[in-house]
């Protein structure tokens, strides 16, 4: 299986995603302005992936300063945060990440920089392996939700690509394969930069996973025809109240759901919660550059130069619209505010 992201001989490998399916391209990343480009211009993308990158950016960041105290290094790290933060301000992994190791280093009492660097990459290879091992749980986790021969659909893309591991709602349909499952998945192209067509149908296809590509606009006469048993997809943040910001797209799925009578699963790590955020409505929503609807990859215009454009980079989907939340330690199902207070302080 194939990795977004590799640290080796001390550098940050990632497989730049602007280039797939066509080219399979491997970026050295050496430098906290590459980590913030490469977030920013979805070289690398998924909530738990942007997290992970965002905490070897950090000891970039830390190496490229010279902190004088203990006090001037932790002032650089909050900066070097922040910066990286702004990135991409939707997916609460990135936030969530950055700010653990933050935490975990100010218990360390030890005041010699050279060390806390050291420490600082050891906490991001920690992160690492540790998302690893969430997507491994909320496969397993997951495989309740899937009956025999299930015909799935999905959005966007969850998959190795978009985590540390073998992905998220794709490690649920990768595991059902693996276990003899017979599944069949429907991948949704995922306008407006097609992360479903380039990159979802690409690793099914590796992983040898039957799949047909549909464009995002026939879900509903795919639900109609009684093509889909159920919904699977990712989230990049997770309200109190079991609300999911996910993909652009996610929440009119919810509503063909509903209506269809078709179970509607998100799959995410626990550190995709945001408990801070009570509601739905509050969670942030990133909103990206208009060249991205007036054009296919910057390159092919399909419309009138300069005409306005709304290009909200994610949705939310509220609690009434989700059947359950698939994660490491188990499914959640509603009441989604009670239950995920109980996941959190069992």
């Amino acid at each position: 299986m194939i990795h977004a992201l590799t640290w080796v001989d001390g550098k940050l490998e990632l497989i730049d995603q602007t280039k797939l399916p066509d080219e399979t391209v491997f970026l050295q990343i050496s430098k906290i302005e590459e980590i913030f480009d490469a977030i920013q211009t979805l070289k690398v993308r998924g909530a738990p992936a942007i997290g992970i990158a965002a905490a070897y950016g950090l000891y970039y960041g830390m190496c490229e300063s010279a902190p004088r105290s203990r006090d001037d290094f932790f002032a650089i790290l909050q900066k070097n945060i922040d910066y990286l933060a702004s990135a991409r301000p939707t997916a609460v992994n990135l936030f969530w990440a950055m700010e653990d190791i933050k935490t975990k280093l100010q218990t360390r009492r030890e005041s010699n920089i050279d060390r806390l660097k050291n420490d600082l990459l050891d906490l991001a290879r920690e992160l690492h392996e540790d998302d690893r091992k969430r997507c491994e749980g909320i496969a397993n986790s997951g495989q309740e939700v899937i009956p025999q021969n299930a015909r799935i659909l999905t959005h966007c893309n969850t998959g190795a690509l978009a985590t540390g591991g073998i992905g998220t709602a794709f490690g649920v349909i990768y595991r059902a394969h693996q276990n003899g499952k017979n599944i069949r998945v429907y991948a949704n192209e995922t306008r407006p930069l097609l992360q479903g067509a380039r990159l979802t149908v690409w690793e099914l296809h590796n992983a040898g996973i039957p799949v047909h590509l549909v464009c995002d606009s026939m879900d509903a006469a795919l639900m109609q025809q009684g093509k889909v048993d159920l919904i699977i997809l990712g989230s990049d943040r997770i309200a109190a109240d079991g609300s999911v910001a996910n993909k652009i797209g996610t929440y009119s799925l919810a509503v063909l759901a509903k209506f269809h009578n078709i179970p509607f699963y998100a799959a995410a790590p626990l550190s995709t919660f945001d408990l801070s955020i009570s509601q739905g409505k509050d969670i942030p929503i990133e909103i990206r550059d208009s060249n991205e609807i007036r054009n296919v990859f910057n390159k092919c215009p399909i419309t009138v130069p300069d005409v306005p454009c709304w290009n909200p980079a994610f949705d939310v989907t509220p609690p009434d619209l989700v059947t359950g939340i698939i994660t490491e330690k188990g499914v959640i199902y509603p009441p989604f505010e009670e239950n995920i207070r109980k996941i959190f302080n069992p």
